[in-house]
C-alpha cells in the first residue's frame, strides 16, 4: 500500500519527501519518526558494511507507518533490480546514462517476471504474450513498484529526454557528488553550473510528467532545488540528522 501511495503521488504531480537510511536496521526506530513527515525512505548499503537484505525488517516497519521503502541497488544489473523490487517498494539505481540500459533496468523493475526474448519484444515493440499477461504484470505483480534511475553524469543529462520517455520511469534522482565530479566541479553544490543543470533536469523531467530531485544535506540547498521545481525531495540521512540534532542540543547545553 505504501508503494502504491507513493506512485500515485508521483503520477499526480505531487511533491514527495524522503531521506536515506544508511545505518539504521532496527525497526523500533520507526516508532520515533514524526507522523506525516516522510513519504518514503531510501535504504542504502553503499557506504557501509551492510547488505540491502539487512534493511528488510525496516521495510516492514516503515510500511506499517505508511512510508514507502525503496532500496538503492548495489549494482546496475537488471537481474539485481528485479530481485530488489520483489522485496521492497521499488528500486533506485545508480549511474544510469545509456538509454538501452535504462530501458532494460526499468523493464526489470516494472515488467517482472518476464525475461529473455519475450521481455525484449515487450521493450522493443510493446508486444505481449497475451492481454492476460499484460494485465497480470502491470495491474497485479508490478502495479505498485516504483522505479527511479539516478542521473549522475553529463551523458545521462544529455540522454535525459529519452530516459524520461521510458515506460516505468516514475522519477529521476540526482546524486550530486557523482554529477559534480563528472562535471569537473567535485562537491561544489552551490556552483552555478550545477544549479543550472539541475534546473534543466527538472524542466526536462516535467515535460514528461516525471518527478525530479537531488539529494542535499543542507536545508538551503534543498529549498533552492524545491523552488526550481523539484518534486522528489531527498534530504540528508538518519545518521547526519542525529549528529546535527545532538550537536545543536549539546552545543546549547554546554554554553551554560
Amino acid at each position: 500500500m505504501s508503494g502504491k501511495l507513493l506512485k500515485e503521488k508521483l503520477i499526480k504531480g505531487d511533491r514527495v519527501y524522503g531521506t536515506f537510511f544508511q545505518n539504521a536496521v532496527t525497526p523500533a526506530l520507526v516508532d520515533f519518526l514524526p507522523s506525516g513527515v516522510l513519504d518514503f525512505v531510501i535504504v542504502s548499503a553503499e557506504h557501509n558494511a551492510l547488505d540491502v537484505a539487512d534493511f528488510l525488517p525496516m521495510r516492514y516497519a516503515l510500511n506499517a507507518k505508511g512510508i514507502a521503502c525503496l532500496a538503492r541497488t548495489h549494482s546496475r544489473d537488471p537481474d539485481d533490480v528485479s530481485k530488489v523490487c520483489d522485496s521492497f517498494d521499488g528500486a533506485v539505481v545508480p549511474y544510469v546514462e545509456d538509454v538501452a540500459h535504462a530501458k532494460a533496468l526499468a523493464a526489470a523493475a516494472v515488467y517482472r517476471p518476464l525475461k529473455g526474448k519475450v521481455l525484449q519484444r515487450v521493450i522493443d515493440k510493446n508486444e505481449w504474450p497475451s492481454q492476460a499477461t499484460r494485465d497480470y504484470v502491470t495491474k497485479v505483480r508490478c502495479a505498485d513498484t516504483v522505479f527511479i534511475p539516478m542521473i549522475e553524469s553529463v551523458p545521462a543529462v544529455e540522454n535525459l529526454d529519452a530516459i524520461c520517455s521510458i515506460p516505468g520511469v516514475h522519477a529521476v534522482f540526482v546524486g550530486p557528488n557523482d554529477l559534480t565530479t563528472n562535471m569537473g566541479i567535485p562537491n561544489e553544490y552551490d556552483h552555478k553550473d550545477l544549479i543550472a543543470i539541475l534546473k534543466k533536469i527538472i524542466d526536462v523531467a516535467d515535460r514528461h510528467h516525471v518527478a525530479a530531485g537531488c539529494w542535499f544535506g543542507k536545508p538551503d540547498q534543498a529549498l533552492r532545488t524545491i523552488r526550481q521545481g523539484a518534486r522528489l525531495v531527498v534530504y540528508s540521512n538518519e545518521s547526519s540528522m542525529l549528529r546535527d540534532a545532538m550537536s545543536l542540543a549539546f552545543g546549547e547545553l554546554k554554553k551554560g
